[in-house]
């Protein structure tokens, strides 16, 4: 086969085979000692018995029996067959394995799951009901047996007791040998051992346990009963002591021998001093490490390492004479006068040390600076002077100098820094930030734009993104330098950016210092670009949302001022220019600026909307009635503005109103499904059944995508006003999912309809029909996290686990799905994990209310007063406007004005969770 390899021949048949062996052995007998023998490797190779093959391993090994790359290439090939055969019905095995078990444990329940209902009983069962609870006693009938019998103990246990009580001796002879147990040892028991010293051990085991109690009771306190033995610190000791095996004290000898012949061989080499210190400090002979490094000293006086290391190993004392031998080896070496500085606990004794080292290395900028942070104000300004003309090209030096002198010698230490360092940004920068913070933010430009001119003579690159890092870093210092920020992102902002890609780039720019809470650069940004694109309205969007996030009201106010004046034909800056003061309270200065609006965009309809909203949510009917009036009246007005119209008539209470001009509404916009099933819910209030039902067949005529038309049609039928018939409602509901095929809404209504709002298990015969539902429910949207959270609800208790996991793989991060499971442990008494999941949902979609009333609902019951407040906070902030039960609530008329906090705790009441 060629999957396999080269094939060897195959085998002669047994006859030749011997045959062959006989002739071969033949030609050998004859021939002498001298002359050789034929060639046998072939028939060596035949007889070779292998474990994997057998007698045939002289066939398939081949030359050598080596596995080439062709074998490899044929068991890849081999396995990949034999996985996909195993796959081709791997998933229907272990679907029916699945249900096999789920049948074997829903008919062999647990002795826990038949008794988890009644056992979960227990919990409302009062202390005064338990302490009633009377004992049960001992009423047992049957003889007891009398346990007051005595046996006499054995003689053998007797003779046990004895031996254990006698002595045992030990008798160490004059030679040294020891016999134990009374002299057994050979010479007999009176020989030559009698001389000896006769020990008993018994007595020593008491004596070592007499000193371990003496040793405890003197760490134990005078107070009776306490210790000030650690029993969690003494176990810690003993787990931190090193017990070395034998492997390890082999590896110790290994590497002992090994470094010897480094050191041997090359003793001028440093580092296999070092390492030989090392293992003898790791093998926990420190001596031993102290005398290899000194020889490491003397052999390698030359090595700042060796005496480093010297130093770490010895004592404080030792480690400042063997550093005071290194500095003399090496007086360059800045890092052993480093260590030598460390090893003094004075701040004069490091100075004088740092001193000394300035004197042979004066060009260290590593000495200055330490010696320059250990000094007090005035000396640090003297030490600064002479360090930046021993190190005249380190800008460090040159800053800190200026930092320490006074505004006016900081100005020349700054200018003749730019001279020696013409091509270095920072000293402009803190020249502009020293201009600043002496009341000079004039100049800041100035100066900026005379660095960018200079630098760029001299050759350097200007890189905007360091530049735009550098006004991050100015503004976040303490005190922050807001004006040399501005100026640094107004002279780098433009450079290396072509003409059109300018308004992406910063838009770009400013959204990266955003989310790094840069606000006064990122207003920098957007101050820039909108100077530049003065009529560009996003980009004035922007630039007032960024005020809002940094919570400067007067800043965004003035932002929006200036938008409107550079983009009066933009809506969107009217809009929220009237937003931002309605929300401020100033509800005048929200007029004004709308009746500016206005007068900009006569024909908005926008505007004409947030006015009516205006006057709407500030309870002015009248003025909203007028609002609306012009609007309509102006001709062109669209569906909003009639619904807006009718729903200030249904605040207002004018019935005939409202049903004109929904009326009027449908006749010009028949597709609008939101009038249709306003006039629906008004024949309903009214008590025409016949018209609210009519109200509802015409929209689902004109409009048979409107789902919420077609529940509310459901809704009517199955309610006792529309003649309690859930036939009709199953039909509607039916004929919806015909004409809107895979729709979560309608399933999810059609299973509630069939279990009439009924709790699980009080109607079998509904509970079958809702899970027939529910099952083809998911089998048409088996993503639909809505759909999964409704089965976990309708799922027996004992399944609800079970049902849960398979609602998370198919839908591991959908808002309803998590809700659902948190209730779930909050029915299970679960309070931490079901907050969590809570918190989960709320953070997911913050949009959903039922999630919030929910949460809150959980906290007012378990959690304390801050806990409660806090969801009200985060809630009141996300303004929910979604939600099943939140919509139902919001959406009523006495709560139209109701704030966020108010609809929480109504919407609490009507949620199911919990329960």
């Amino acid at each position: 086969r060629s999957d396999i390899g080269p094939g060897a021949p195959a085998p002669p048949p047994v006859g030749a085979a011997l045959g062959q062996q006989q002739d071969d052995a033949g030609a050998g007998r004859g021939a002498g000692r001298g002359v050789p023998m034929g060639d046998t490797r072939g028939d060596e190779r035949q007889a070779v018995f292998d474990e994997q093959f057998g007698g045939d391993a002289g066939i398939f090994a081949g030359d050598g029996g080596e596995y080439d790359e062709d074998d490899k290439e044929a068991d890849a090939i081999w396995e990949s067959i034999d996985e996909h055969m195993d796959s081709r019905r791997r998933d229907q095995r272990e679907a029916r394995l699945k249900e096999q078990l789920a049948k074997y444990r829903r008919d062999n329940p647990k002795i826990s799951e038949q008794f988890r209902d009644l056992k979960r009983k227990l919990d409302d069962v009062s202390y005064e009901e338990w302490d009633a609870i009377p004992e049960i006693g001992d009423y047992t009938i049957k003889k007891k047996k009398d346990m007051n019998r005595f046996a006499p103990a054995p003689d053998s246990l007797l003779q046990k007791a004895l031996a254990e009580k006698e002595q045992s001796v030990s008798e160490v002879g004059s030679g040294g040998e020891t016999s134990a147990f009374g002299g057994g040892g050979g010479g007999g028991g009176g020989g030559g051992g009698g001389s000896g010293l006769m020990t008993d051990l018994n007595a020593v085991g008491e004596g070592r346990g007499t000193v371990l109690g003496l040793k405890l009771d003197r760490l134990s306190d005078s107070v009776s009963g306490q210790t000030v033995v650690d029993p969690k610190g003494y176990l810690t000791d003993l787990g931190s002591m090193k017990i070395s095996s034998s492997t390890e004290i082999s590896d110790v000898k290994k590497a002992r021998l090994l470094l010897k012949s480094v050191i041997s061989t090359n003793p001028k080499h440093a580092p296999g001093w070092i390492a030989a210190a090392r293992l003898e400090e790791l093998a926990g002979k420190l001596q031993a490490a102290r005398s290899f490094i000194q020889r490491g000293c003397d052999a390698c006086p030359k090595s700042e390492d060796v005496w480093i290391e010297a130093a770490r190993l010895n004592t404080p004392e030792n480690a400042k004479a063997v550093l005071a031998r290194g500095v003399a080896s090496l007086p360059q070496s800045v890092k052993i006068w480093i260590a030598a500085a460390q090893l003094e606990t004075e701040d004069e004794r490091k100075r004088r040390v740092l001193r000394r080292a300035l004197e042979n290395i004066p060009n260290s900028v590593r000495l200055w600076k330490a010696v320059v942070d250990l000094s007090k104000e005035e000396d640090a300004r003297m030490l600064l002077a002479r360090a930046v003309e021993c190190c005249p090209q380190h800008v460090d030096l040159w800053l800190a100098l200026a930092r320490l002198e006074s505004y006016e010698q900081s100005r020349k230490v700054l200018n003749k820094a730019r001279e020696t360092l013409p091509t270095e940004p920072a000293i402009w920068i803190t020249a502009a930030k020293l201009e600043e913070a002496n009341g000079n933010a004039k100049s800041v430009g100035k100066i900026l734009e005379r660095a960018v001119k200079s630098l760029g003579s001299h050759g350097v690159s200007i890189d905007r993104e360091h530049w735009l890092k550098e006004a991050e870093a100015c503004e976040k210092q303490d005190p922050p330098a807001t004006e040399t920020c501005k100026q640094i992102v107004r002279v780098t902002i433009g450079v290396g950016v072509e003409d059109e890609d300018r308004k992406r780039t910063w838009k770009a720019d400013a959204e990266e210092c955003i989310k790094r809470r840069s606000f006064e650069t990122a207003r920098a940004i957007y101050a820039h670009a909108t100077a530049t694109f003065p009529a560009k309205k996003g980009l004035w969007v922007r630039a007032a949302t960024l005020e809002k996030t940094a919570g400067d009201i007067a800043a965004m106010d003035e932002v929006l001022k200036r938008a409107v004046q550079s983009c009066p034909q933009a809506e969107i800056l009217w809009l929220m220019a009237a937003k931002e003061r309605w929300l401020a309270g100033d509800v005048a200065g929200a007029r004004d600026i709308l009746e500016e609006a206005f007068v900009a965009n006569s024909e908005s309809e926008d505007i004409w909307l947030a006015a009516f909203k205006l006057e709407f949510e500030n309870r002015e009917p009248e003025r909203a009635r007028a609002l609306l009036a012009k609007a309509r009246e102006k001709g062109g007005a669209s569906e909003r503005v009639w619904m807006k119209s009718a729903v200030v008539e249904r605040e207002v209470g004018d019935v005939a109103a409202e049903r004109r001009l929904l009326s009027e509404g449908l006749e010009k916009f028949p597709q609008f499904w939101k009038m249709w099933i306003m006039l629906g819910q008004l024949e309903e209030k009214e008590g025409d059944v016949d018209a609210a039902r009519n109200a509802y067949a015409k929209g689902t005529r004109r409009c048979p995508d409107a789902i919420p038309l077609w529940c509310a049609a459901a809704a009517l039928e199955a309610s006792p006003d529309g003649g309690n018939a859930p036939a009709k409602a199953r039909a509607v509901l039916e004929q919806a999912r015909l004409r809107n095929p895979a729709n979560e809404t309608l399933w999810l209504t059609a299973a509630r309809q069939e279990r009439g709002g009924k709790p699980v298990g009080v109607d079998p015969e509904s509970d079958r029909a809702a899970d027939a539902l529910m099952a083809k429910a998911l089998q048409e949207c088996p993503a639909s996290g809505m759909l999964w959270a409704e089965a976990v609800r309708m799922a027996p208790r004992p399944q609800r686990k079970s049902k849960s996991v398979d609602a998370l793989k198919r839908c591991d991060n959908d808002p309803a799905v998590i809700a659902s499971i948190a209730n779930l442990f909050w029915l299970d008494r679960k309070m931490d994990k079901a907050r969590g999941w809570f918190n989960r949902a709320v953070t997911l979609n913050p949009d959903v209310g039922d999630h919030w009333a929910a949460y809150f609902k959980f906290e007012t019951r378990h959690g304390d007063e801050d806990a409660v407040n806090a969801v009200v906070k985060r809630c009141a902030e996300a303004a929910p406007k979604h939600g099943e039960a939140w919509c139902r609530v919001a959406k009523r008329v006495e709560n139209w004005h109701e704030p966020v906090d108010a609809l929480l705790r109504k919407c609490a009441r009507e949620v199911d969770f919990g329960e």
